[in-house]
């Protein structure tokens, strides 16, 4: 990532290209991943946000093979956060480049505390991301 997305905060990990793919009800957000190639290898990641969910959600798809979802905002400076291309943690979109493990963990940086990851389930090739 280039430095001028650095300090804008500007982050890598996209919309999904099929905004139809998801939805969300009584607090959960349910993904159909036959309708996300964005999710189909482990390393793969979408961000969903909008007037659709209460807040922000990274969608990863581990390179350990399992999903995570967090609350896309690092606790540093509330920016958005990326999967690191290849590897197993999760980093801010800032300069600070606060880093974190798959639980949310803060492994560097000046972040002051962990990442809020969210529940996950898998139901009939739909991943279910339990936000309450």
């Amino acid at each position: 990532m280039g430095i001028l997305k650095r300090i804008l905060g500007i982050c890598e990990t996209k919309p999904p290209a099929n905004r139809g793919c998801w939805d969300f009800k009584d607090g959960i957000i349910q993904i159909d991943l036959s309708l996300v190639p964005e999710l189909a290898k482990p390393g793969g990641a979408i961000r969903l946000e909008g007037r659709e969910v209460p807040e922000r959600v990274l969608v990863l798809h581990g390179t350990d093979g399992r999903f995570y979802a967090y609350r896309n905002r690092c606790l540093h400076m509330g920016r958005r956060i990326d999967p690191i291309p290849g590897g197993s943690e999760i980093r801010c979109c800032s300069v600070s480049k606060a880093t974190y493990d798959y639980t949310g963990k803060v492994v560097s940086g000046p972040a002051k505390g962990p990442l809020k990851a969210f529940r996950v389930g898998m139901e009939e090739g739909k991943l279910k991301i339990f936000l309450t």
